[in-house]
């Protein structure tokens, strides 16, 4: 309940809660009409309201004729040009990264094989995974690695751990570098199925190519929720000889 003898407004103090609220997770499956919020405070409709229009200012919530009012999915921000995979990002800023392993065997593919610098009928390690942020979906990866370095993967506990953790810790291989080409895309029906997304929803699908001292060692395929993800840049003044950007992006022609 709020302090009415407290210097601090009627609205401020019913914000101040929904805010601690929120980041607990109690209305996660649905936010409370401004009528329940009335009753449960014991203030007007008006201090509800303002209390909130500021969340929804604060892009916690969304307020949507005909549907009501909804939680905004959390999101999350990358900063192109590092090597740091997706587990690491995720759990960087402050949340639970899991994966559910979709696919995981040892296959052959021409193309992929090309973009990996190997033979045509070279063995590959493909796995497929569901990337989870507090236990709702954020992207979907596909990658492949030469197998003769990589074969140990194929039985890795990558739940709670990150590939490139595991590829060091397990197969001895360390990137050193890499180039990603970042793009907008719409999701097929299937891929928002695992995404949880509705129709409409764009995300980004992020083409990635690693490599260690001597050779590539993975070519990975993410799509990422463009409702969860951000990616951002940091500026600087550009130089006479024309910078190599660390990310790449291609324009519509």
């Amino acid at each position: 309940m709020v302090d009415r003898s407290s210097p601090l407004p009627l609205w401020a103090q019913v914000l101040a809660d929904l805010t601690a609220r929120l980041g607990a997770g109690e209305f996660d499956e649905r936010f409370p009409t401004d009528q329940e919020l009335v009753a449960t405070y014991g203030v007007s409709r008006q201090t509800v309201r303002e209390a909130v229009r500021r969340l929804a200012d604060d892009g916690l919530i969304a307020r949507e004729r005909g549907r009501g009012t909804r939680v905004r999915p959390r999101e999350f921000e990358h900063t192109p040009g590092t090597l740091e995979g997706l587990f690491h990002q995720v759990e960087a800023q402050g949340a639970v990264q899991t994966s559910v392993v979709r696919v995981r065997r040892e296959t052959t593919d021409p193309e992929i094989a090309r973009r990996l610098e190997l033979p045509a009928r070279a063995r590959l390690v493909h796995i497929e995974r569901l990337r989870l942020a507090d236990d709702a979906p954020l992207a979907l990866d596909r990658s492949w690695l030469p197998a003769g370095v990589a074969r140990r993967l194929l039985d890795a506990p990558l739940t709670r751990a990150g590939l490139y953790d595991e590829l060091a810790r397990l197969c001895g291989v360390t990137i050193v570098g890499g180039t990603e080409r970042v793009r907008p895309v719409v999701p097929t029906a299937g891929e928002r199925r695992a995404l949880a997304t509705a129709p409409g929803v764009a995300a980004f699908a992020i083409e990635r190519l690693v490599w260690t001292d001597e050779a590539p060692v993975e070519w990975r395929r993410s799509l990422v929720r463009g409702d969860r993800y951000s990616l951002v840049v940091e500026l600087s003044p550009r130089r006479a000889s024309g910078p190599s950007l660390p990310w790449a992006y291609e324009s519509p022609a």
